[in-house]
């Protein structure tokens, strides 16, 4: 008996060794086209996960990591101390969750509509203007923003004056400046991001339009009962991710526009990290706010992926 089980045991891994090289030899153009992407990740993503050990320890750059004495979890006593944290946190979050709101559908109506246009050139000359902004950094992105809100020769103030009102400081009003936070980061990604919803779009059978033309409905009853559908998967997983990064604010947008006049409501766990880590060389403290933001990151992800596996989505494991 024991002979058959290590017979079926044996026999078992075999197959399943065979059925994977079969795999890898059959699609082995795909494998060598993901070889680059591995080596990133490994390179860039798995790589620095050697330096968390950091935030359990008094690191010092002379003595080095492994030899910077154990202090166990010290430094996320310290951080959940630090007066400022929790205004840290609250901004973190109310940043990412207006980006949220107001950031995530815009791609997904910009795709519709852009879809929806019958004249292939204008429909490519709109396609190609809307994403060019993502290819701009932030550093370029900030200066046009802070040049167009100026109060003294911005355009946008330069209107309100024209029509009688008073101009506006926009990049110091804290009741603003969050603002101004979402509506460029729309700005510059929107084009992008739209580009995946409207590959989802062309994705979908167009017999479902023909057969809809055939029970009478119009072109917006198609969206609403085909084309959103569609779309629905594509929708559930880039929602996942973007829930997965919920305490990713923005970190270089957000540093190179902010000020002291609006630190109260700008000031988020990756500036706080930045702030802390070069300016008082407090590495340990700043490596436990990392990997407190990475671990709520990871919980709240596989939540809203067992949630979406409960709704009957496919989620992204």
């Amino acid at each position: 008996m024991n002979t058959n089980i290590s017979s079926t045991r044996t026999g078992g891994r075999t197959r399943i060794k065979t059925t994977l090289w079969t795999t890898v030899a059959k699609h082995w153009d795909l494998y060598l086209m993901s070889i680059p992407g591995l080596i990133f990740l490994i390179i860039f993503r798995y790589t620095p996960m050697y330096g968390v050990v950091i935030a359990f320890k008094d690191y010092n750059i002379i003595q080095g990591v492994m030899e910077s004495p154990w202090i166990g979890l010290e430094h996320f006593r310290t951080l959940f101390a630090y007066d400022e944290f929790p205004k840290v946190i609250r901004n973190t979050l109310v940043i990412s969750l207006m980006k949220l709101v107001f950031g995530f559908p815009t791609p997904i109506i910009l795709a519709i509509l852009i879809n929806e246009m019958r004249h292939v050139f204008l429909k490519r000359t709109i396609q190609t203007i809307t994403y060019i902004p993502h290819f701009i950094s932030w550093v370029v992105v900030g200066g046009i923003f802070i040049d167009l809100l100026s109060p003294g020769s911005g355009i946008v103030n330069s209107f309100i004056k024209a029509l009688g009102g008073e101009p506006i400081f926009f990049m110091a009003d804290p009741g603003k400046f969050r603002w101004v936070l979402v509506l460029s980061e729309i700005w510059k990604e929107t084009g992008w991001a739209a580009i995946i919803y409207l590959a989802a779009i062309l994705g979908i059978n167009t017999e479902l339009y023909q057969a809809s033309i055939m029970d009478g409905a119009n072109r917006f009853r198609q969206i609403w009962h085909i084309m959103i559908p569609g779309m629905r998967s594509t929708i559930i997983i880039i929602l996942l991710l973007r829930i997965g990064h919920l305490l990713d604010a923005g970190l270089e947008q957000v540093l190179i526009m902010y000020n002291p006049a609006v630190y109260d409501v700008s000031d988020i766990i990756d500036t706080y990290v930045f702030r802390e880590a070069f300016g008082k060389m407090e590495f340990g403290l700043t490596s436990a706010a990392g990997l407190f933001k990475s671990v709520i990151g990871c919980i709240l992800l596989v939540c809203a992926n067992w949630f979406a596996r409960r709704m009957g989505e496919e989620g992204v494991y």
